[in-house]
């Protein structure tokens, strides 16, 4: 099919980014759900669980015994940094309100060009810092912390869950080129799940009530977690750390819509923030196209695919 004109080479792997946001922001009102029958650690074993499994299903034995080192060397790894995203985030939501959650949260979206600039000397162009600057303002207005500012256990907890949630991104624009985004996503349920419930039990979950609505609400989460981490694997392969990062700051302004949509309101501040997260991707789109120093898969190199 030829290119459409005036569009990304990467415009369809760009388009995935945005429906995973969309996902993302629809999740909320299923977990909220889901939390009546059961603790938030269990669910997400269970949710990671049953999306493994999907994804066994879906690749087949075949496919699924061609997995390479490299491949679970890489899904180890970051599916154990996403099970340390989801646990702390967690655990510091025992303690600390939703919105400063927020808050703090989305301090991975400066946090992803800090880490690229310090520890793989890629720092992203002049335009695509104030891009990141946007967008994190514009979270910052969607999350409303409210005037407290004081920092607790909590507090230290979320900070460390969205240094993780950088180090994902960056991660997997550093590994997924050479995977198969299938085996990947695989390898990273696998550990969540196999991670998620000993955390459980550590954390004093009980089992959950088998309610047909919390299957119901599982079997949606898993359908989601199976796409998104492979839609991510896939994805990251030609989308730069920096531009996918203002990509998920929009999971807000879909979370928020989606609230509108359920009943709840979306004030001034909330719709200026929306318009900033914008604003920081149109600027990231203008930078990208003279970027000589992000990721990109043409740069990344592998020792070991067998």
């Amino acid at each position: 099919m030829p290119r459409l004109r005036g569009l990304s080479p990467t415009w369809r792997h760009e388009a995935v980014l945005v429906f995973i946001t969309v996902l993302w922001g629809s999740t909320f009102l299923i977990l909220h759900t889901a939390l009546r029958w059961s603790g938030p650690l269990t669910l997400v074993s269970a949710r990671f669980a049953s999306a493994a499994v999907l994804l066994a299903l879906l690749m087949g034995p075949k496919r699924l015994g061609g997995l390479t080192r490299h491949e679970l060397r890489a899904g180890v790894l970051t599916g154990l940094v996403i099970a340390a995203v989801y646990g702390l985030q967690t655990m510091g939501l025992t303690q600390i309100s939703s919105s400063k959650s927020a808050f703090l949260t989305a301090l991975y979206v400066p946090a992803v060009p800090l880490l690229l600039a310090l520890f793989w000397r890629q720092p992203p162009r002049p335009l695509a810092w104030w891009g990141i600057a946007a967008a994190f303002g514009g979270m910052v207005l969607l999350a409303q912390p409210g005037a407290d500012w004081a920092l607790g256990e909590g507090d230290a907890l979320t900070l460390a869950a969205a240094l993780m949630a950088a180090l994902e991104i960056v991660l997997l624009g550093q590994w997924s080129p050479g995977c198969d985004p299938r085996r990947l996503a695989w390898v990273q349920t696998m550990v969540v799940a196999l991670v998620g419930a000993p955390l459980a039990l550590w954390h004093g979950e009980g089992l959950p009530q088998l309610d047909a609505g919390w299957v119901l609400c599982v079997g949606a989460l898993a359908l989601m977690t199976a796409f998104i981490q492979f839609a991510m694997s896939w994805a990251q392969q030609t989308v730069s750390a920096t531009h996918a990062t203002l990509i998920y700051a929009l999971e807000p302004v879909w979370a928020g819509l989606i609230g509108v949509w359920a009943g709840d309101r979306f004030g001034g501040l909330a719709w200026t923030g929306s318009g900033l997260i914008l604003l920081g991707l149109v600027l990231s789109s203008v930078a990208k196209g003279s970027e000589t120093s992000e990721v990109s898969p043409t740069r990344v190199g592998h020792v070991d695919h067998t």
